[in-house]
């Protein structure tokens, strides 16, 4: 099926390696980078960023911040428009912002402002009306937030979930408003076709802002879960940019594609997440543990016996092999002012841990003779089963474990990850939203669509609320690896790298620049030549 507006005269079209299909592009229910990379394209909330990832004015001119840090006032630039001509103004965007936290929105990043935005958390639990969220406008060039705690609110408004969405299109068109003909934006770009699972093609908006320092008239995100199809498909000249490579030795690539290649550090850890809600992973009967820890469950002995037996550093050399860190941590490195907590036995050797992890498997009740057999699953990708593959293998020489592998497409994939219900171990891992530590650990805490693992320990959530209710950021960090430490302690998660951001981009590609969140909206970039 194709959705398609009329053609447009093309000056120059920009082609995206994008990863899976975008599971929705309805910007308050995205959570992930595929929809995310696309909507920031479509979209601009009141605050944006630039090529490098400095925060800077969107619809907003400018803003001011109270004394106390808990009332931000925006005040939006003039003549502001959707991409159909209407006008777009301040009551529009607090709409926007009631929508994308009501209940029936079921948002997957809200959470991600409970600790932050005045009646965030009790508007989409259905507990207070939508007029209770802190967010107002008294007049239609001023948006007012009210705050629960001083916090780097302008970070937040980056992210899709604060992107101003027509309320009304919604009504008129409901689930098909993020259709072509139907969607109407704000951004530099509108949509005006979308092939499901091959690609999404944008034209530049006319009404945009600053559509007049928007170059590239076209943009087409193609849909690349094959990783290794699209490195071909970039050699062959079929894209400018590659969302990802392949794994392969780090000295080949760059041999063959030279300054082509763009590896940088990059905000995100890979883990795999262990479902604690079912078993055989899901605690249950005491076995004896330690002299300082009595007993531990056998779902939780089982869960660090895997995570044990796992050699980070033989992945990240050559399963991975293109600059990624081996992870005992949750929280990346690199988040100023924050060092993440780490897994007790980081600085063991492997041989050591794999003795560790062999004593603790014979605790939970297994052996070679009675081998656990259990299911890894993950989203269809060559990175992702290069590395479930070295993973299953590890656990069965260190253990004797018999691992199913099952793939699945990247929406079915999330959709069971979300519901618990068939899950055992699963691929997860985090990209920053923001460079702040609580990002990466707040889907730990409660019955929340973004925890996976299903980890119910009220320990979390109180570390967590008194990180929020911190007086200064040594005290909120300090409380934040207390929460760490704890999730780090429970084994709902097996840390095994940091991410690198790795790119192919064209040498005709321009402005394209590394930054810790890797965001590359197309607005900033330009073609030397049309193809």
């Amino acid at each position: 099926m194709l959705w398609l507006l009329p053609a447009i005269a093309i000056a120059a079209r920009l082609e995206r390696g994008n990863g899976p299909e975008p599971s929705t592009l309805d910007a308050h229910r995205c959570q992930e980078v595929a929809c995310g990379n696309v909507l920031r394209d479509l979209y601009e909330g009141l605050v944006t960023e630039d090529a490098r990832g400095r925060l800077v004015p969107g619809m907003a001119a400018h803003w001011t911040v109270s004394g106390d840090g808990r009332t931000w006032t925006f005040v939006l630039r003039d003549g502001l428009r959707w991409s159909d001509g209407r006008v777009l103004d301040a009551h529009q965007v607090v709409a926007s912002f009631r929508r994308a936290f009501a209940p029936a929105t079921a948002a997957p990043f809200a959470e991600l402002f409970f600790d932050t935005l005045a009646g965030a958390r009790a508007v989409q639990a259905g507990e207070a009306p939508a007029s209770a969220l802190g967010v107002s406008s008294p007049d239609a060039r001023t948006v007012v937030f009210r705050l629960e705690r001083a916090a780097a609110l302008d970070a937040l408004l980056t992210l899709p979930i604060a992107f101003p969405v027509d309320v009304g299109g919604v009504a008129r068109h409901g689930a098909q408003h993020t259709r072509p003909g139907a969607l109407v934006s704000n951004g530099a770009y509108r949509l005006v076709a979308w092939t499901p699972q091959a690609n999404l093609e944008l034209a530049r908006n006319p009404r945009f802002h600053a559509a007049r320092t928007v170059e590239i008239e076209r943009v087409r995100f193609h849909v690349t879960e094959d990783a290794s199809a699209e490195l071909q498909r970039f050699a062959a000249g079929d894209l400018h940019i590659t969302e990802t490579v392949p794994p392969q030795p780090l000295d080949r690539l760059r041999a063959r594609f030279g300054s082509r290649l763009r590896i940088a550090p990059y905000l995100g850890t890979f883990w795999l997440g262990l479902n604690v809600t079912r078993p055989p992973l899901r605690d249950d009967a005491c076995v004896p543990g330690s002299r300082a820890v009595p007993c531990v469950t056998r779902g939780r002995a089982l869960r660090e016996a895997l995570s044990l037996a796992v050699d980070r550093d033989l992945l990240t050399r050559h399963v991975t092999g293109l600059g990624e860190a081996a992870a005992y941590s949750i929280v990346p490195p690199g988040i100023a002012g924050y060092t993440p907590a780490t897994l007790p036995w980081a600085t063991w050797t492997q041989g050591q841990r794999v003795e560790q992890a062999r004593a603790l498997y014979r605790a939970a009740g297994y052996s070679r003779g009675r081998p656990l057999q259990i299911e890894l699953r993950y989203n269809t990708s060559t990175p992702h089963r290069r590395l479930a593959l070295a993973v299953a293998a590890m656990w069965r020489q260190s253990l004797g474990v018999r691992v199913r592998l099952r793939n699945e497409e990247w929406k079915v994939f999330v959709g069971n990850r979300r519901q618990r219900v068939v899950t055992q171990v699963f691929r997860g891992g985090w990209i920053a939203d923001v460079p702040d530590a609580r990002n990466f650990l707040g889907g730990f805490a409660g019955d929340t669509a973004l925890n996976w693992s299903g980890l119910d320990d009220p320990g979390v959530a109180q570390r967590l609320a008194r990180a929020d209710a911190s007086a200064s950021s040594i005290e909120r960090n300090a409380w934040l690896r207390a929460a760490e430490t704890r999730v780090l302690g429970s084994h709902a998660v097996i840390p095994l790298y940091a991410y690198t951001s790795k790119h192919l981009v064209a040498p005709q590609v321009r402005g394209f620049e590394a930054n810790a969140l890797d965001r590359h909206a197309s607005r900033w970039l330009r073609l030397d030549g049309a193809r």
